[in-house]
């Protein structure tokens, strides 16, 4: 004991290396209580020296079970010494060793590190070999693993295997849902657990509801979560209401978030980036900067999350000489140093604003090289402003990297076609054929009483199709009489005027709004979730609409939100 004592004490390797002398010299080395308390101090962290401890495991006579597990456990913790953890795993089974669930944990945790999922089913298969299917300790791990490896069916299959659930096993399996992109699954579990008599969420599951209600755009699936916080008495948790200020903020309710941040009285950086994060995505570029003075003036020092949401506030809202100022004011005034986000601001910041041969030196002066989300960044702002030179320059940019995406081609076709350079559309059309390179079609999804719709353009696999279709014919024939006129310029380059102006009439957003106005009463707000930028032409066509129809209409597209009331967007035009 008094060994043991001093193994424990050892807070350097060098104190270690000293008492590994004694005991070479007394024979204690090999009593395996000793070895095991020597070994466990020197493999697992803090010292963690695998080298070492390898080569004096190497040298111990009859290694047991609870040696095998630290070494296998100590090459756990990294994807560098992971896969010779996994070996060793085998050298346990294969050596005649009984194994026991704290072997079958590790090893999986090392199979999770190596993203190995042969290696990982082996485990599994060994698991149920040696019946530890009743371990949900054990289970739980192997849930993990399958989702880390996007495997969210095979992590169901081992939930439902289990015998007693526990809140850590739900929970991992709504972040397998909700990592794997499968967020409506992700909600339905929480829902599941809010009616259950034996495992009711805690604050990490509404933590990771709430994230999902933000991935969707769900605002009613979001408020369900709000109200359970409220009945369980979660809301004084501040990284609760962080969620919440976040997932309103997506969800394009800045209202409740301004209202949830309001009630905080012990707010962090954390707190502060979320509002200001979310004042600038739905186009409140002064307030996300008037947020950013008072919490200087409240003493909160901001973090690099903090001037990303602020740099992407000024260039919403083309802020130009705000955004620079904050820039400068970084590294100057706060030591913080740039990175490739807040860069990517500035690029896009400049571009929007049309300054694009200043955006173009901005990138080639950086300290960091910059990525094909900068360049394509550029090429956004080539496409507005339809400079062809300089978007020809910047895709052969993307040509060298190795990083060009269907939307480049996509983004300048655009540029030509707003040019008038047909030969040049037909070209880029006919690389993107040779390359077999195809779109991904636009979705767009609507929320309604909890279940969310998805929309493609020309979608016709909707139950109501027929009904929203025709909707969608008397909101053009409305629109048209106060005076809309489609805008073909820059859409679908490769038709004729009339296909153009049929085909825009389709795209997934105005079919989403025609569902949300056929089925809901009217006056009530139609929030819609976009994963591409909107167009030109459904911008317009909801402006117009939202006059008409007196409906307010909340778009979210690929970078922020458009609120459309009376006939005006947020985005005051400038997206």
């Amino acid at each position: 004991m008094t060994i043991i004592s001093l193994i424990k004490s050892c807070k350097h390797k060098s104190h270690l290396f000293q008492l590994h002398s004694f005991l070479l010299r007394s024979s204690h080395l090999y009593n395996p209580t000793i070895f095991l308390a020597f070994l466990s101090r020197l493999a697992l962290p803090p010292l963690r020296d695998l080298s070492y401890s390898g080569r004096i495991f190497s040298e111990f006579p009859d290694p047991n079970v609870s040696l095998y597990n630290t070494m296998i456990r100590a090459h756990s913790f990294s994807r560098d010494s992971a896969r010779k953890g996994f070996h060793l795993y085998q050298e346990l089974v294969s050596s005649g060793i009984s194994s026991n669930a704290l072997s079958a944990s590790v090893a999986v945790k090392c199979c999770t590190k190596i993203k190995s999922l042969c290696n990982g089913m082996q485990v599994h298969a060994r698991i149920w070999k040696d019946g530890f299917l009743s371990d949900g300790l054990l289970l739980t791990t192997l849930m993990d693993f399958y989702s880390y490896l996007e495997k969210g069916d095979d992590a169901y299959k081992v939930f439902d295997e289990m015998s007693e659930r526990d809140v850590v096993a739900w929970n991992v399996l709504i972040t397998c849902y909700t990592r794997n992109g499968r967020t409506r699954d992700a909600l339905a579990l929480f829902d599941k657990m809010t009616n259950s008599d034996t495992c009711r969420p805690d604050d990490v599951t509404c933590l990771l509801a709430l994230q999902a209600c933000g991935s969707l755009n769900s605002l009613e699936w979001g408020e369900k979560v709000h109200n359970y916080i409220l009945e369980q008495g979660l809301i004084n948790a501040r990284n609760v209401c962080n969620s919440l200020i976040a997932m309103y903020s997506r969800c394009g309710c800045v209202e409740k978030a301004f209202e949830v941040f309001k009630q905080l009285v012990d707010r962090d950086v954390i707190s502060w980036t979320s509002m200001i994060s979310g004042l600038a995505s739905n186009g409140y570029g002064r307030d996300a900067i008037e947020a950013f003075k008072q919490m200087q003036r409240e003493g909160i020092s901001p973090g690099d999350q903090t001037f990303t949401g602020l740099l992407s506030a000024c260039s919403h809202s083309g802020l130009v000489d705000e955004g620079r100022m904050f820039f400068q004011a970084m590294s100057r005034d706060f030591g913080i140093t740039p990175n490739v986000h807040h860069y990517g601001c500035m690029v896009d910041l400049l571009g929007r604003a049309g300054l694009l041969h200043e955006a173009y030196e901005f990138i080639r002066s950086m300290r960091i090289k910059p990525d094909a989300a900068m360049w394509r960044t550029l090429l956004g702002g080539c496409r507005i402003h339809g400079n062809v030179v300089l978007g020809e320059r910047v895709v052969e940019h993307l040509v060298e990297l190795k990083a060009q995406e269907a939307g480049d081609y996509i983004l300048l076709l655009n540029i030509y076609s707003l040019s008038g350079n047909s030969e040049k559309v037909m070209e880029v059309r006919k690389m993107m054929k040779d390359k077999g390179i195809q779109t991904t079609p636009a979705s767009s999804t609507i929320e309604l009483k909890g279940k969310v719709h998805e929309f493609l353009a020309n979608d016709v696999s909707h139950p109501m199709k027929k009904e929203v279709y025709e909707m969608l014919a008397e909101i053009n024939q409305q629109l048209r009489i106060a005076g809309y006129v489609a805008e073909i310029t820059a859409e679908l380059p490769n038709t004729l005027p009339k296909g153009k102006a049929y085909a825009l009439s389709y795209h997934s957003e105005k079919l989403a709004i025609a569902f949300g106005i056929l089925s809901t009463p009217p006056g009530t707000t139609i929030r819609v979730a976009k994963d591409l930028r909107i167009c030109a032409d459904c911008h317009n066509f909801s402006k117009i609409l939202s006059a008409v129809y007196n409906r307010k209409l909340v778009i979210r597209d690929r970078s922020r939100f458009h609120h459309f009331q009376d006939g005006r967007c947020s985005c005051n035009d400038y997206w």
